[in-house]
């Protein structure tokens, strides 16, 4: 079974309760569970009315209090290895990745008994429909040099709100404590994953994460990230790189 964490702030008029009825409708595979992370809106009214219509592949976790998009995807995760998930993965629930793409993720695992991270990545090539606005194109391009510059990693797209991931001890591991970094959460993921293996004396990490280039990527009006939280970002990076890379 794979579960799809789905972290929701306040997405009363934004969530497509459609897609995810009908993809787990279609998908018997595959469980959604939506964590509300302290909404002040309608949300939690929206998720439990969803949940009903398929109260065996949709659930929700209420969170007393807004917490940010990192602790509710850690509590989230965390809930879903409990659950017994094979795979567990988070999206974001705009959907700006469409639901169709959890499949080529989950196919990467099948295949792939050494990867243990499948990252979606937004790459515009010839056949794929990435719409991105320019100005957050050229800024995410940044962000992923100064990802790559501090893990010394060659990793194209961190930031993606498309993840799928394989239980494993590692995993679990590296869900255990709360995350330091805020909105860029998805680089202290893969921090800890560095630092985990080269305790435990594993194969080095680019080993155990894939890439894939999603088919199609929309930029959906509402994004909760401001410019200012690219500087605040960049400090959290070299928090990330005293933490765990030293």
């Amino acid at each position: 079974m794979t579960t799809i964490v789905v972290p929701c702030y306040n997405e009363e008029k934004r969530l497509d309760e459609g897609a995810f009825l009908a993809y787990a409708r279609a998908q018997q595979d595959t469980r959604f569970l939506f964590v509300n992370d302290g909404s002040t809106d309608g949300t939690a009214q929206v998720l439990d009315r969803l949940c009903r219509e398929n109260p065996e592949r949709l659930d929700a976790l209420h969170l007393p209090h807004n917490s940010g998009k990192a602790e509710a995807v850690r509590r989230g995760v965390l809930h879903a290895l409990d659950l017994g998930s094979r795979y567990v993965g988070y999206w974001d629930a705009d959907l700006a990745t469409p639901l169709e793409e959890i499949a080529h993720f989950s196919r990467v695992l099948d295949r792939r008994p050494d990867i243990d991270l499948v990252m979606g990545a937004r790459v515009q090539l010839l056949g794929r429909s990435i719409q991105r606005k320019a100005l957050r194109h050229y800024l995410g391009r940044a962000c992923a040099t100064a990802v790559s510059l501090a893990l010394h990693l060659e990793t194209y797209d961190t930031q993606c709100g498309a993840k799928l991931l394989r239980d494993t001890s590692e995993i679990r591991q590296v869900f255990e404590a709360p995350f330091i970094a805020g909105w860029i959460f998805d680089v202290e993921i893969i921090a800890r994953m560095i630092a985990f293996r080269r305790r435990k004396g594993l194969p080095d990490v680019s080993r155990a994460i894939v890439e894939w280039p999603v088919e199609t990527w929309n930029d959906v009006a509402g994004s909760k990230i401001k410019l200012r939280d690219y500087a605040v970002a960049a400090w959290n990076l070299g928090r990330i790189r005293r933490r765990y890379l030293r």
